[in-house]
């Protein structure tokens, strides 16, 4: 066995010193989520098959990005890595990730939780955790996950810019904006090209309603965080976010077409942040074109089968914008499915996905206040279901419009009410407030 180690001092079983070299690069690109680390990886493999935890790796690429197709991929090299030797911490990988590969996000988060806190310099264990309680809705442990382990981290580790960036992302979800913004910034000098520590930054501006800050943030900084980022999509999401509530709704239109849906590719992550924000331009009244249909060819082949609820709300958007009832309906039997199979995700249709989506379509259908009765009783617990804070809010948005266009004084008044003392700089916050006393 060899005893080639990576940067922070783990033993990698099977691996040369091409491979090694290889395995770094695809590390590097995973913390920034930019570049090419599948293609890295492979040549880490191509070097030395037996490399035990670049299989691992493997399989952690393709359960990352909730894709259908990436399911098999991680199985099969799952049991490519089990079928060779392999220290205790790559087991440990291939046994969360294995977890992962079958849908059983809540075990896989505990077994990565362990793993961590025996080795807290792993940091793609702590990128893989941090992403399963981002997809969980955990938003403790997106902080304390990572807390636990910057004790072992310096700035003199590679890498030590993504535990930043992580942490950043924690704090913010659990309301540390002052906190988070100062760790996501550092981690950003400490390495401009860390997309998910701009993404942190940009989360926490969206969450203190500060959208000039934001878009000076993100657009003159676009060069660094955008060119070859998986994560540049989303990105380009939050800073038409910031424009959106200055109504510049001419720029958000260009940004949609020209980022957000320009790229064309059945990437799920793409496809949700481009349905999220032609909904909010609809619920504001705009007209928004076309632009459904061929949103909603993209969303087609990749809702089959209900894999993960918060991706079937962001499908349901775009087959409800774009009118198409025959989807809707398969979704919603694949929804169904999914609860008569059990599993994790059978939890999160049951807790949230299952009547957001409903709601969602009868939105569509104009039936306002059925709308309200389906997102009323899970808007308090939305988190159960994934995504973070800004995403959610699409819910109590439509919400908030739903009840104003069904009638409901009362509720559309209280909910404008809760809105603007949360956000009290907020030009949308103060629409609410006057179209609700009006009505």
């Amino acid at each position: 066995m060899t005893t080639l180690q990576d940067a922070t001092g783990h033993t990698l079983t099977g691996a040369t010193a091409a491979a090694l070299d290889a395995f770094e690069q695809a590390a590097h690109e995973l913390r920034c989520l930019a570049g090419d680390p599948a293609a890295s990886i492979e040549r880490a493999l191509e070097t030395a098959p037996e490399m035990t935890m670049a299989h691992a790796f493997k399989a952690w690429l393709h359960l990352l990005g909730t894709e259908p197709e990436g399911l098999p991929v991680a199985r099969a090299a799952c049991e490519a890595g089990a079928a060779l030797p392999g220290t205790e911490r790559e087991r440990a990988h291939l046994h969360a990730a294995g977890l992962l590969a079958h849908r059983r996000w809540h075990e896989a988060a505990r077994a990565l939780e362990d793993l961590s806190l025996r080795w807290p310099r792993d940091a793609l264990a702590l990128q893989a955790g941090h992403q399963v309680d981002f997809f969980t809705g955990d938003s403790r442990m997106l902080r304390d996950r990572i807390a636990r382990a910057l004790p072992a981290w310096d700035a003199s580790l590679p890498g030590y810019h993504a535990v930043l960036g992580m942490h950043a992302f924690g704090l913010e979800e659990t309301g540390d904006f002052a906190q988070a913004e100062v760790q996501g910034k550092r981690a950003v000098e400490l390495q401009p090209r860390d997309s998910w520590a701009w993404h942190a930054v940009a989360h926490t501006l969206e969450m203190r309603n500060r959208p000039g800050d934001g878009i000076a943030w993100l657009e003159p900084n676009s060069a660094s965080w955008a060119p070859g980022s998986f994560l540049s999509v989303h990105n380009w999401w939050h800073l038409a976010l910031f424009h959106l509530e200055l109504d510049h709704h001419d720029k958000v239109l260009r940004l949609y077409d020209e980022a957000i849906a320009g790229s064309g590719l059945p990437q799920l992550l793409d496809l949700i942040d481009a349905s999220a924000m032609l909904w909010r331009l609809q619920l504001r009244g705009l007209d928004v074109g076309d632009r459904w249909q061929p949103l909603a060819d993209r969303w087609a082949p990749l809702v089959r089968e209900s894999l993960y609820a918060f991706n079937d709300l962001h499908a349901m958007l775009a087959f409800t914008g774009a009118g198409r009832a025959d989807e809707q309906q398969r979704l919603l039997r694949a929804q169904d499915e999914a609860l008569a199979l059990g599993g994790d995700n059978a939890g999160f249709v049951r807790e949230v996905g299952g009547a957001a989506a409903r709601a969602a379509m009868a939105f569509g259908d104009g039936d306002y206040a059925r709308c309200v009765a389906l997102l009323r009783p899970v808007r308090h617990r939305a988190h159960r279901f994934g995504g973070s804070h800004a995403q959610r809010d699409l819910l109590d948005l439509t919400l908030i419009e739903a009840a104003l266009r069904a009638g409901d004084q009362a509720l559309a008044r209280g909910l404008a009410a809760e809105r603007a003392a949360l956000r009290p700089a907020s030009l949308l916050a103060r629409r609410f407030v006057r179209r609700s006393t009006e009505a």
